[in-house]
């Protein structure tokens, strides 16, 4: 009868280790089996950012418990919350095919035309990423790195984006990788060239306008914004009106951008000149808040954008352009103190969020654990206080430099076709702005007429 009784006992013992080892929810089921996984995030992603919202509010109920458990044992972090939490986490950045969705909690398709469907479903335009890479991968092309730390996480931005964008990105080849190899165990892992361009489209496919490189936070929302109000005007109206609307648009800003231009050379040119040592880039006040251009803070409607054509443009900015001289072209202008001070007229539009801030820290998380060791000096010491001014530096001439150089050809590119598809526009974009056209299969790092003294140049090419 012991034996009997013992024999329950033990079985029950082993029925409840059983029923405590099973996968507890379904998100349990999906970590645990890699078949289901797979098939999990197919599920998800099939349901477009409703799936990814999910898995969200899965990640915020186990942030709560891990709170409410610090609270109770400030001295014994929970690890099963903890592992539990990185899951998730990683799933979110699978299911949103993007690195850090967790922060920016947006949504990307990867086929064009399942955005341009749930465009049209949603009656939304597209936001369409063209890059070297992978936006889910960590080593993309360094513009796609920080576009997901400094803009996508930024809660203004990532906002923005969810409310009335369709996502989309494609790579356009992979980005080029090289590690340095210091011997002792130590490796340095890079990207090298490559950049990436935010095209708007309509939710046919057609372009409204495409935001090369790198853009301040402020400075790319205000471009998006500007977009949105084109479309709504665009709305509705045949395809003649809709080109015609759209050269116009083109026309307009891009007069607008050399007037801009015309009189941050000017002030850039004095305060050069003068040896002003009152311009700070990183100053937390900048010289002036950076104004919107004229043209984008309102599109131009049906009627004022008739009277927007070319032998008017023409008319006008020769005279604009004789007013400075030299100023015409901003690509002729290569000095780099000029593009800082230009940069810092508008430092206002790079200012990194809280949310950003948070993102880069957790990237950083030696520089964080300084901090800890000086808290007391944390504002004097804080290793990142000098990394964010500097990157917010880089973001403010990225911003100016692709504005002037870089958009402002596009603008004369749309300016002069009613209508462009988006494949072969970005072909030319790659090729003539980016100077990495896809009939360089090496993007300019294997030039042929160079020799190196290694065997067959030190070219492997295994397919």
């Amino acid at each position: 009868m012991k034996r009997m009784l013992m024999a329950v006992v033990l079985l029950a013992v082993i029925g409840s280790l059983v029923e405590a080892a099973k996968p507890s929810s379904p998100i349990d089921q999906i970590l645990a089996n890699p078949a289901a996984r797979e098939q999990a995030i197919a599920n998800l992603r099939a349901e477009g950012p409703a799936g990814l919202a999910k898995l969200d509010e899965l990640r915020k109920s186990i942030t709560d418990e891990i709170v409410t458990h610090s609270a109770a044992n400030p001295q014994q972090p929970d690890a099963r919350l903890t592992a539990r939490l990185a899951a998730v986490e990683t799933l979110m950045d699978e299911v949103a095919a993007q690195r850090y969705a967790c922060k920016s909690r947006l949504f990307w398709y990867t086929d064009l035309e399942q955005a341009q469907a749930a465009a049209t479903k949603q009656n939304k335009p597209i936001l369409s990423l063209r890059m070297l890479g992978k936006l889910n991968e960590d080593f993309s092309c360094a513009n796609s790195r920080f576009f997901r730390t400094t803009l996508y996480a930024n809660r203004d931005v990532s906002e923005l984006l969810r409310e009335n964008f369709v996502l989309h990105w494609k790579s356009v080849r992979p980005v080029p990788r090289v590690t340095i190899d210091f011997g002792d165990g130590r490796k340095l892992e890079r990207t090298l060239t490559g950049n990436s361009i935010h095209y708007v489209l309509t939710s046919d496919g057609q372009i409204v306008d495409a935001l090369p490189g790198l853009y301040g936070p402020a400075a790319f929302m205000s471009q998006l914004k500007t977009s949105l109000q084109l479309i709504e005007q665009l709305a509705g109206t045949d395809e003649a009106t809709r080109s015609e609307r759209l050269v116009a648009f083109h026309q307009l800003q891009l007069s607008a951008l050399d007037q801009r231009w015309a009189s941050d050379y000017q002030t850039a040119t004095q305060l050069l000149n003068s040896g002003s040592s009152a311009v700070h880039l990183a100053a937390p006040s900048p010289l002036r808040a950076a104004q919107p251009l004229k043209a984008t803070a309102a599109p131009p409607n049906a009627a004022a954008a008739a009277q927007v054509t070319r032998p008017k443009k023409m008319v006008e900015m020769p005279l604009v352009r004789a007013a400075i001289p030299g100023a015409e072209i901003p690509a002729n202008v290569t000095d780099d103190k000029l593009w800082q001070i230009i940069a810092s007229l508008h430092a206002a539009e790079s200012k990194l969020d809280e949310a950003s801030m948070e993102l880069i820290r957790s990237q950083n998380p030696i520089a964080a654990h300084a901090v800890r060791l000086a808290t007391t000096k944390a504002r004097i010491e804080d290793p990142l206080v000098k990394l964010v001014r500097t990157l917010e530096n880089s973001i403010a001439v990225d911003t100016v430099c692709n504005e002037y150089q870089f958009h402002r050809q596009i603008h004369e590119w749309l300016a002069n076709s009613g209508r462009s598809d988006v494949e072969q526009f970005n072909e030319r974009v790659y090729a003539q702005l980016f100077l990495t056209p896809s009939s360089d299969p090496w993007l300019g790092l294997a030039p042929i007429d160079t020799y190196t003294a290694l065997p067959n140049a030190g070219v492997a090419a295994n397919r």
